[in-house]
């Protein structure tokens, strides 16, 4: 299923009159609601294909990943109160994105993720990315499944999406310093998961060829 391009459904939802609460920015008339419209439009034409790659990785099915962005950038605007500053709306949008995805993942029970053939903006791609960048294996992504799930989602956004430690901080709604603990965690827990992965296949391997050769001597 095709991503709609047009953002026409974000003009169409209803809003009513937003109060100011809490000094927040919040939408309260037809002036703003078209301000908000207009700036969500923006980032729907700049953003859409890659919170949709996000989301496909996470969801491994190219027609929820579609729906998904949907109603990522319906929530967008919906939201719109929220954005504190218009510069840091990318990551915001992969907060967003990241809690519709935690959602539905939760509500399946599930977590899956597809490689990743994309280019990376990073002048040094880390060792997690160039082995993530490569078409997962089954023992890359039996040691993901390994991972705990917000500890996937940071490697994710950081070694596949090229989020900034800021916008990584943004997007998974803690601070900067909680965020690099979380990805330095998260890409230990992925070697340590990589090499007992390594060690349960050399295993299977061995008895594999204890059992063959057992059978040859008969």
């Amino acid at each position: 299923m095709a991503i709609d391009r047009s953002p026409a459904v974000i003009r169409e939802l209803p809003l009513g009159p937003w109060a100011v609460q809490g000094g927040r920015r919040v939408v309260s008339g037809a002036w703003d609601r078209e301000e908000a419209a207009v700036f969500v439009e923006a980032l729907f034409a700049k953003h859409h294909g890659e919170i949709y790659a996000y989301l496909l990785r996470m969801m491994r099915d190219p027609e929820v990943a579609a729906d998904m962005t949907q109603d990522t950038f319906v929530k967008a605007y919906k939201n719109y109160d929220t954005l504190e500053k218009p510069e840091n709306a990318r990551a915001w949008l992969y907060q967003i994105a990241h809690r519709v995805a935690l959602d539905e993942i939760r509500r399946r029970k599930i977590v899956r993720f597809i490689p990743w053939t994309g280019e990376s903006r990073g002048a040094a791609p880390s060792t997690e990315h160039l082995v993530m960048e490569r078409r997962m294996s089954g023992e890359m992504q039996r040691a993901l499944a390994r991972i705990p799930e917000r500890q996937r989602a940071a490697l994710l956004l950081a070694e596949l999406h090229d989020l900034t430690g800021l916008e990584l901080a943004a997007a998974m709604g803690v601070s900067h310093v909680a965020a690099r603990a979380l990805l330095t965690r998260a890409r230990e827990s992925l070697r340590q998961a990589l090499t007992a992965e390594r060690a349960a296949e050399a295993e299977a391997e061995a008895a594999k060829d204890a059992t063959h050769a057992a059978g040859a001597d008969r």
